[in-house]
């Protein structure tokens, strides 16, 4: 009686399924790739300015306070969609006065609530930071957050 499963039959299942599934994997991370770039982040270029203002967001570790599409903390405000409830998401000089006024008001003082730390930015990384937060604002997060107060 011979066996069903050989050792070249399992040898010749095991290469099959191997390279299909490597095809499979390889396809489908191109097909990520291609949605993130064409479609996730098509609403504004990645320029040097944003990747600066995405080096000074991790430098003062915003994430521990505020969140970013959902993902940090849940101490301080969303800041996925400030720009756009601020009405600076078109405009790079009023995203920059704005956020350069909010973080030299901080912290406030008012008794009672969660203050947001003093921090020293430069001119130039607060633009950065201005220009990182209208990238993110305008990245195609299908309807996050589900409010406009984030």
């Amino acid at each position: 009686m011979s066996e069903i499963l050989t050792k070249s039959r399992a040898r010749n299942v095991f290469y099959g399924g191997s390279i299909f599934f490597v095809v499979v994997f390889v396809a489908m991370t191109v097909q990520s790739h291609r949605h993130i770039v064409q479609t996730s982040t098509a609403g504004m270029e990645l320029s040097d300015a944003v990747r600066q203002g995405k080096h000074v967001w991790e430098r003062h570790s915003c994430i521990n306070c505020h969140t970013l599409h959902g993902e940090g903390a849940y101490f301080a405000p969303e800041l996925g969609n400030v720009m756009t409830r601020w009405g600076a998401l078109d405009d790079a000089e009023l995203a920059y006065e704005i956020l350069d006024g909010w973080m030299k008001a901080q912290p406030s003082g008012i008794e009672g609530r969660r203050q947001m730390p003093y921090f020293e930015i430069t001119e130039e990384e607060m633009r950065a930071l201005a220009e990182f937060l209208r990238w993110a604002d305008q990245t195609d997060t299908q309807n996050w957050p589900p409010n406009d107060a984030g």
